[in-house]
């Protein structure tokens, strides 16, 4: 590839998929070429904004863009990313990847085929909060999370395990690199026909625990993780960009040492500008087909545990 500016195009221009929209515009290394979306309004408002074409069919994007952003319902993604894929045309996905393990499955095997890159968008993999606790990490014993929201509509397609769980899990597996050897999880529907609040906990073969908790019908937004370790406590907070390190003083001293460490970005952007960085070196992607279909499986894992009593 030169190094000439990466033709992209948006699928699905309703609240997200607007904004990777226009954060394309913005990023100097990719020309947005064009948007599709099924309601033509929205989609010449955007394209109006945004000083690109609108389309009424993804596939009319085939053989105009080198990659793609795909912020469609989940039932959609694997129809529409599988196209893309077929064509040679690098995809990132809005999470869940698909809605199905076997369709996942699949895109992932597709991509390897043709050479394709092929991303996830789990946002919070590029929460500035998140990015500091690589560098604190240290064996893990016990992982508490807690993603909660007021309901809003968005994501009720879908039950509260994939519409927000999700995003833990990705975070979770990816921190630990571990085995899941056993699940516990109880959940209710409250405002859905599925599932709007949960809570699972997972053990790993290493020993350590993660406690994970998920609500679409909350009074209030909380996203916070918290790691204990053998000499730190770390507390992660998603909203606020800030990681708090907790650790004991030298033994005999009853005082503790607290650093916080605020890294505030913009996460969505950071995570399309790494997209096209990996469809220009062609590397593996920060949060891979791969990535998003273990974290689909174990959200399935939990909601079969839930199903069953």
């Amino acid at each position: 590839m030169t190094e000439d500016r990466i033709k992209v195009g948006v699928v699905g221009v309703g609240y997200l998929g607007r904004i990777h929209a226009q954060k394309y515009a913005h990023i100097p290394e990719a020309q947005l070429v064009g948007v599709v979306d099924l309601d033509e309004g929205c989609c010449r408002e955007v394209a109006t904004n945004t000083k690109c074409r609108p389309f009424a069919d993804y596939r009319d994007l085939v053989g105009q863009v080198e990659a793609v952003s795909i912020a469609v319902p989940t039932l959609a993604h694997y129809q529409i990313a599988k196209a893309f894929l077929q064509a040679g045309i690098d995809v990132l996905v809005e999470k869940p990847i698909t809605a199905t393990i076997h369709e996942a499955s699949e895109l992932n095997a597709l991509a390897r085929a043709e050479g394709a890159i092929f991303q996830v968008g789990h946002l919070e993999r590029f929460n500035g909060a998140l990015q500091a606790v690589q560098g604190a990490l240290e064996d893990p014993l016990l992982l508490e999370s807690f993603r909660l929201a007021p309901f809003t509509g968005r994501g009720a397609d879908v039950d509260v395990i994939l519409d927000l769980m999700i995003h833990d899990l990705d975070i979770i597996l990816s921190l630990l690199d571990d085995e899941v050897v056993q699940v516990e999880a109880v959940g209710i529907s409250v405002c859905t026909p599925h599932i709007d609040i949960a809570h699972a906990r997972l053990v790993f073969k290493s020993g350590c625990t993660a406690n994970i908790t998920a609500s679409r019908v909350a009074q209030e937004r909380v996203r916070t993780m918290t790691i204990l370790q053998k000499k730190s406590y770390l507390t992660v907070d998603y909203l606020k960009q800030s990681l708090t390190i907790t650790r004991g003083k030298d033994q005999g001293d009853e005082r503790m040492q607290v650093d916080e460490i605020v890294n505030i970005n913009d996460s969505l952007e950071q995570q399309l500008t790494a997209f096209l960085r990996s469809v220009r070196k062609r590397t593996r992607p920060v949060v891979s087909g791969e990535d998003g279909q273990r974290a689909l499986e174990l959200a399935f894992q939990i909601a079969d545990v839930i199903k069953k009593g």
